[in-house]
């Protein structure tokens, strides 16, 4: 059973008043009575909420999330992590949507003016980073969730992935079938975690001598078939695809198929995400932990709330190669 504020003044003898001003840094009290009240806490393992805390310090009580779409697969895993601990902690969470561009950032920019949240969730995309930076104020910490603007943007507190070293392990195991010519589609250029992928599987192919042939794409499945439609018009004899991305890999699966070329005995295709497109399409991916990403993410937001933000300003959390039917048969 949680150890409660009640039980806290009751182990003290104090009122909870007193563990309130405690907690919240408010009113003059005796330094022994305080002492007697954090000693309390410490002995029954009391954690205080991070919504009382905010209450207590006249917040509302309620995060905002700024994500680009929500009909982005990756958002899908991401939102139940952060839901699942503002649950345990009571705090409410306001969703928006990039979809309308700057509209829809202008309806963001009066809900934070008007102070109807504490802080902030970013899923972040071209120049999101900026405006939010330009609104940004001590007392609405914020948090990015995948920051793809990478060392070009503000910075924030974040939490990302092992993009290259994601990369790199995709790499690899193409490497180990065999396959020399590999053909990359890459996300926007511009994205800090696209020029992390795109590092980490040159690297590991231009060590073993073979040069990766690359378009640039948008994270459309449109894109990827537009990228090995134009790899083979160019005569590229790709027998691998690395999509920095699962829909544009689902895309190239599709020209290939259109092609005549069989998967994966012709080519092998590794995406990036492991959304659950890519289960449906037996495709091999890099599996970003998106459901701790947006655990982690949160409960970062609420240590700052709290007032407890020691440690590192950014977390990265490991990927995994998922090896499925697109790479082994």
């Amino acid at each position: 059973m949680r150890v409660t504020i009640t039980d806290v003044a009751a182990h003290a003898g104090v009122s909870k008043t007193t563990v309130s001003r405690v907690l919240n840094g408010r009113g003059e009290l005796h330094e022994a009575t305080a002492s007697r009240v954090r000693k309390a806490m410490s002995d029954m393992g009391y954690r205080p909420s991070a919504r009382g805390v905010a209450s207590g310090r006249g917040r509302t009580g309620v995060l905002g999330l700024l994500v680009p779409s929500l009909a982005w697969p990756w958002v899908a895993g991401v939102l139940p992590g952060a839901i699942e601990v503002l649950d345990t902690e009571n705090y409410g969470l306001v969703v928006f949507s990039c979809n309308r561009e700057d509209e829809s950032l202008q309806r963001f920019s009066e809900h934070l003016r008007a102070s109807t949240f504490d802080g902030i969730l970013v899923v972040s995309q071209e120049g999101t980073l900026d405006y939010i930076g330009s609104l940004h104020t001590r007392s609405r910490p914020i948090v990015v969730i995948d920051d793809r603007e990478g060392e070009s943007g503000p910075r924030f507190p974040s939490v990302s992935t092992t993009n290259r070293a994601g990369s790199a392990d995709a790499a690899r195991h193409l490497l180990s079938l065999g396959r020399s010519r590999a053909l990359v589609i890459t996300g926007p250029e511009q994205f800090g975690c696209c020029q992390e992928r795109t590092a980490g599987f040159r690297e590991v192919y231009e060590a073993a001598g073979l040069s990766p042939y690359a378009v640039t794409g948008d994270f459309t499945a449109a894109s990827g078939r537009a990228a090995v439609q134009r790899a083979m018009a160019e005569g590229f004899a790709l027998d691998a695809v690395f999509a920095e991305n699962d829909i544009s890999a689902v895309g190239a699966l599709e020209a290939l198929r259109e092609a005549g070329r069989s998967i994966p005995g012709d080519v092998a295709v590794v995406g990036f995400d492991d959304v659950p497109l890519a289960a449906q399409h037996d495709l091999t991916s890099v599996r970003q932990p998106l459901h701790e990403m947006g655990r982690a993410a949160a409960s970062m937001l609420l240590a700052h709330l709290s007032g407890d933000a020691a440690g590192a300003p950014s977390q990265v959390l490991p990927t995994t190669l998922v090896v499925r039917g697109s790479s082994q048969s």
